[in-house]
């Protein structure tokens, strides 16, 4: 990655400089938040912030700017694509300091993050470490959303979902990298426009590197507000999974596989179902049998890990479920040739 500013040395403590980079895009709602936790590290080293901002609908931009004149850590720079790893990209290259830590518009570090991600770092020879992604909404659907992200119920058991044991893992949340791990690699790939962290990444571990997760670290994520624009999320996210898996084959397991083959076979079973009420053929009214099982799993699901939820977010927590498990899977099903197989990012000059 050229073009940068010079790297700055480390303070008198040994504490390395830090650059935060941050995608924007219309982040209005949260992005004042997200900053001032930023800033608000207490981090011992030096510390910066740098924003891409991508082309938005709302008043992220103007937000950005008085940002920016409010304080002389953090820089602007544009985003014309808005598409995410060229944000980063874009960040990356205009950052100072030899740790890159990535957090997003709407994500809130919690007090020491920066901290103790360095420590982390040091402590384990990592080239990337991450926590977990702590999912909070207002009552109703979002809290829902949020439940579901944090929970086996929505998106699986992964550590940086659920919390667990500080270890190796395939992906984390957001992260916190060695500059000269990302130049290596030549940073996140501008093909992927979703799961783009995931693609990174699996080339970190692929090239001998170590992603690391650690329960000491965690930024709330605030969820999609409405049931459109989770729709939009999950299916745009299971189409480009499925990109990923055929730029790097065999990444597939049984977590990711379980979306999709639960929309074919509900979609066989109602299928089959119907054309048995129809045709007069009792027998085949047994499609049915599948996304009822489905369904009611879901249903128990929400009862078991809805505890203690408003009674607007616990009747929401099946449809978000069902929603995130269906608009992933049909989006990994219809994705198309054309995303994935294509090469990574050239390392940089």
């Amino acid at each position: 990655m050229t073009g940068r500013p010079p790297s700055a040395p480390y303070d008198a403590a040994g504490w390395p400089a830090v650059s935060v980079v941050m995608p924007v895009l219309n982040e209005e709602r949260y992005l004042r938040t997200a900053v001032s936790q930023v800033l608000a590290q207490e981090y011992p080293g030096p510390l910066e912030l740098v924003m891409a901002v991508g082309p938005s609908k709302d008043r992220t931009q103007e937000i950005a700017e008085e940002i920016v004149a409010g304080d002389p850590r953090v820089r602007l720079i544009p985003n014309p694509s808005g598409i995410t790893p060229s944000a980063l990209n874009a960040a990356i290259r205009e950052a100072r300091y030899d740790v890159i830590v990535r957090v997003d518009g709407h994500g809130i570090l919690s007090p020491g993050y920066i901290r103790r991600a360095v420590e982390v770092l040091a402590e384990t020879g990592a080239d990337n470490v991450g926590g977990v992604m702590a999912a909070e909404g207002d009552p109703g659907f979002e809290e829902a959303a949020a439940r579901a992200y944090s929970t086996p119920l929505g998106l699986g058991g992964g550590r940086f979902h659920v919390g667990g044991q500080a270890g190796p893992v395939d992906s984390v949340y957001l992260g916190v990298f060695r500059r000269e791990t990302l130049d290596r690699l030549g940073g996140f790939d501008d093909e992927f426009e979703r799961a783009q962290d995931w693609e990174l990444n699996h080339r970190i571990r692929q090239a001998g590197g170590t992603v690391w997760f650690t329960p000491d670290l965690r930024v709330t994520y605030r969820p999609r507000s409405n049931l459109r624009a989770l729709i939009r999320q999950f299916y745009l996210t299971g189409k480009w999974r499925r990109g990923i898996g055929r730029s790097h084959p065999g990444t597939f397991n049984v977590r990711y596989l379980a979306p999709p083959l639960a929309v074919l076979g509900c979609a066989v079973g109602l299928v089959v179902g119907l054309v048995g009420a129809f045709a007069g053929l009792p027998w085949l009214l047994l499609g049915f049998v599948i996304p009822v099982v489905y369904a009611l799993g879901v249903i128990a699901g929400s009862i078991i890990f809805g505890r203690g939820m408003s009674l607007a977010g616990r009747l929401w927590l099946p449809v978000v479920a069902a929603t995130m498990h269906m608009t992933w899977g049909a989006g990994f099903l219809v994705s198309p040739r054309s995303l994935g197989r294509r090469a990574p990012n050239p390392p940089p000059a």
